[in-house]
């Protein structure tokens, strides 16, 4: 049966994980962001900052391939590394989700790729990098002076993640089924937006 459940993958500063709480309560469904990341680490027995700092370590096929040969008795996934296997472990969970809850709205974690045939709505937010960078500085507390790198970095780890545990492009919007500019529309009404979109799409897919 296939399931009704918005994924929404999101530049840094651009409000996406606010649009989607918003978007959830609206719907009266959960909304999933940093729970996935956290529930992952403590099934791992990490710290999150950790877990989530091992995402910018994209491991290359050469690295790869030496690892696995130096041990070939390990199980492939024991031989991941910790960047792979973060992936694997987020997406296991992610999908024990799909099985309990009918709907929800997923944040990040590539939700888009790992519940394609849930039928799910994909959500993709962006916005220009000088209001992007004002959002960093006014709700997140980055100092003026770092916004920028921090948003770059932010970016980069996202488009990486995404790209290379997907095969797909981040940034691609053809990949999504609906792409909102929040510096032109506002956290509310991209929200409302997803609503009114999801709802026509479930009822077209019933």
């Amino acid at each position: 049966m296939k399931k009704n459940i918005i994924t929404i993958e999101r530049q840094y500063g651009s409000g996406g994980s606010v649009i989607g709480k918003l978007a959830a309560e609206k719907l009266g469904i959960n909304c999933y962001n940093r729970q996935i990341l956290e529930m992952t680490a403590a099934k791992c027995g990490i710290s999150p900052e950790y877990l989530e700092s091992a995402e910018e370590n994209v491991p290359t096929s050469f690295l790869y391939s030496l690892l696995l040969s130096a041990n070939p008795a390990r199980s492939m996934e024991d031989s991941l590394p910790l960047s792979d296997k973060v992936f694997l472990m987020e997406s296991r969970i992610i999908t024990e989700i799909s099985e309990k809850e009918e709907s929800f709205v997923l944040v990040g974690r590539c939700g888009s790729y790992v519940l394609e045939d849930k039928g799910c709505f994909s959500v993709y937010i962006y916005a220009n990098p000088e209001e992007r960078i004002k959002r960093a500085v006014a709700d997140y507390g980055i100092a003026p002076n770092k916004a920028e790198s921090v948003m770059k970095k932010a970016d980069k780890r996202r488009e990486t993640f995404y790209n290379v545990n997907t095969g797909r492009l981040w940034q691609d919007k053809d990949s999504y089924s609906l792409c909102l500019n929040s510096a032109v529309l506002g956290d509310d009404l991209c929200a409302e937006l997803i609503v009114m979109a999801y709802k026509e799409y479930n009822a077209k897919n019933a």
